[in-house]
């Protein structure tokens, strides 16, 4: 599982990172993306934003979300931060869905 962090600022890309991880047996997609998400936020040397449900909408539709300045509890330099799902990811939850609807029967 891979997620790309970049922060932005006047339209352009001022710093970037990836995170990749091997997703545990048994391990929920929710704390695997969490830990990954922390983790991404470190290595980009901010803190992690206030996670809002607009982003677990944005996240859930579209692979990605945006962090606004009003997000982080500090002050930051950048207009935004945004994380990306790596694609192949969407294929590791279309076939757990279908595993548990295979269990359920």
């Amino acid at each position: 599982m891979k997620i790309w962090g970049k922060i932005v600022k006047n339209s352009m890309i001022i710093k970037e990172e990836k995170v990749e991880r091997s997703h545990a047996e048994g391990e929920s997609f929710r704390d695997c993306l969490e830990e990954m998400f922390l983790e991404i936020c470190k290595k980009l040397d901010i803190e992690a934003p206030l996670w809002m449900k607009k982003n677990t909408r944005e996240f859930a539709a579209y692979n990605k979300t945006i962090f606004f300045k009003e997000q982080f509890c500090d002050k930051v330099y950048f207009d935004f931060f945004e994380i990306n799902l790596h694609k192949h990811l969407k294929l590791y939850q279309t076939r757990k869905l279908q595993q548990q609807q295979q269990l359920q029967q």
